[in-house]
């Protein structure tokens, strides 16, 4: 049979952009299948207020870049579009905390620290990687809470993947011998999560996927996979369709003969999970939709009483101090004029203990009505607010599955075995009250925190994790799907452990070593057959690189 492509990718955020590259690179035709729209920097959304833009609701004509998804136990944020989650993206590269390495769930394989340090190296010179040369309003403020909670000698600017250049003076892209336009640098304007208009960040239809397209890999956006079947003699057939259409729903197919799902941790475990219970893929792990992890997330925040000092200047986040060994604290902002998240957030409430959270709250607002109802008003919300991301490398897990319901099959979540998810940090809460105090204004919190005990996340990983055996996980160490060799999950949906940091460095540098010991196509295949014990297996240098040799850091390209 005649394939369509060697292999289909499923998704193009992090892992989806690696593959589709470092599979071009091998000599394979790649088709790369996206849900969301393709962007460029002068049809992104000017702010957070362009809702069909920015948030992705399809039903409601929303194919923005944004997505909202409520599970029972955690709101989860994740991205949508061409370049996935790098279009809402604050940029940070990170290397994860010790204890993620040290998770049971996969530390026995093999020395992940040592094995995945050359793709750390190699993701941050494809991401072009700087330390931000400067400091902020909002820096300030993590100086001082740094300093009520006795480490601000732990504070420091971060790696994140933007080209700061000189932003009075544009210079040639350096990248390819001056290939792509010319780059003036960021203007510190707060906007990398609703998308720079200003050919500044390094996302990844500008390096990754720019890439892959200009060896050969196609990328079909609008295109939602609903369905996949195996076929007989081998290879998949692929059913999708533009998400949210009505009257223009055509349904396309592709064939392949490998598949990589790497549609994000959500999307990912989701679709598998739908095409278990359909019998497309009966012999999928038990295991797949356990070990979701939130990477122990809390978003909570601070809000000065007016704009006599703007939060909004910088980059999405630019700096982290770390209480104990196991959490990281950063500021995050939006832009000017983007104030729409804003509406998710509220007075801060702690939790735990016998009186139900939305109680507690209920008492706080009669107290203090004044400041309840401050905290409803977005009036220059990104200007006066100081967003805190508080993360944790603590081992704890949700299950996620799907329920049928009155309005058809949706996903859930439930608690996993070990230690119970958090419904809310202490830590978080005391660093909110801390950057309140230095702004003299009130700290903040989440509707869906305080009302409903239900956390938020940007950072969902989990569902498809790595393992030495099905009984234990859904992916073996080399990524390919236990009994569906032809199968591979190459995104966060493969991470087996809570990061305790931003993960996309990770899941680049995951996705890396998993591609780089793909043979080139034709040639034999250097990993153990499935089902042998683990090894180490080089990197199969590619038959046709795209990076030059000692090429500088991957920069954008218009």
């Amino acid at each position: 049979m005649v394939f369509d492509y060697d292999v289909a990718v499923i998704g193009s955020g992090f892992g989806g952009s690696v593959s589709a590259l470092r599979l071009t690179e091998k000599g394979y035709r790649v088709g790369v299948l996206e849900a969301g729209r393709r962007y460029r920097d002068d049809t992104l959304p000017k702010s957070s207020w362009n809702v069909r833009k920015f948030f992705w609701f399809p039903k409601l004509g929303l194919r923005g870049i944004q997505r909202l998804t409520l599970l029972r136990d955690v709101l989860i944020l994740s991205g949508a579009g061409v370049g996935g989650g790098s279009l809402v993206w604050a940029n940070v590269c990170y290397e994860p905390l010790d204890d993620a390495f040290d998770d049971p769930q996969w530390s026995h394989i093999t020395d992940w620290k040592k094995e995945l340090a050359p793709y750390y190296d190699l993701a941050r010179r494809m991401l072009g990687a700087e330390r931000v040369p400067f400091e902020t309003n909002a820096d300030e403020v993590m100086r001082a809470i740094g300093r009520d909670l006795g480490v601000e000698h732990t504070f420091h600017l971060n790696d994140v993947a933007v080209h700061f250049g000189n932003p009075g003076q544009e210079v040639p892209d350096p990248y390819f011998g001056g290939e792509g336009p010319a780059r003036a640098g960021c203007r510190h304007c707060g906007g990398c999560m609703v998308g720079c208009q200003y050919n500044a960040k390094n996302r990844l239809d500008k390096n990754y996927l720019y890439l892959a397209e200009k060896g050969g890999a196609a990328i079909h956006p609008d295109q939602q996979v609903v369905d996949l079947e195996p076929l007989d003699g081998g290879g998949y057939r692929i059913t999708a369709r533009k998400p949210g259409a009505r009257v223009f729903r055509r349904t396309r197919t592709y064939t392949a003969e490998q598949v990589v799902f790497a549609a994000g941790a959500l999307g990912t475990t989701r679709l598998l999970l739908k095409l278990r219970d359909a019998g497309r893929l009966p012999g999928l792990s038990d295991r797949l939709g356990y070990q979701v992890r939130t990477n122990s997330e809390a978003l909570v925040g601070a809000l000065a009483p007016d704009v006599k000092t703007d939060y909004s200047h910088g980059v999405a986040i630019t700096s982290s101090i770390h209480p104990d060994r196991d959490t990281t604290i950063e500021p995050v902002r939006y832009p000017k004029g983007s104030n729409s998240m804003g509406l998710l957030t509220t007075m801060l409430v702690d939790g735990g203990g016998r009186v139900p959270r939305w109680l507690k709250f209920a008492a706080a607002a009669a107290r203090h009505p004044v400041t309840f109802v401050r905290s409803l008003s977005v009036r220059r919300w990104s200007e006066r607010a100081v967003i805190l991301l508080v993360m944790q490398s603590i081992d704890n897990s949700l299950r996620v599955f799907t329920r049928r319901g009155l309005f058809g099959t949706r996903l859930t979540s439930t608690h996993d075995t070990g230690k119970p998810n958090p419904t809310y940090l202490p830590v978080a809460n005391q660093a909110a009250r801390a950057g309140a105090a230095h702004m003299g204004g009130f700290p903040g919190s989440s509707m869906n925190e305080v009302l409903l005990d239900i956390p938020m996340t940007a950072h969902i990983l989990g569902g498809a994790c790595v393992s030495d055996a099905a009984e234990a996980g859904v992916v073996d160490p080399y990524h390919r799907v236990f009994a569906y060799p032809g199968l591979h999950v190459a995104d966060g949906a493969a991470v087996a452990a809570n990061l305790g940091v931003n993960p996309s460095l990770t899941i680049t540098a995951m996705a890396e070593r998993a591609m780089a010991m793909w043979p080139n196509s034709g040639d034999d295949d250097p990993r153990p057959a499935p089902g042998e014990p683990y090894r180490a297996v080089g990197p199969v240098a590619p038959a046709r690189p795209a990076v030059p040799e000692g090429a500088p850091a991957a920069l954008p390209h218009g």
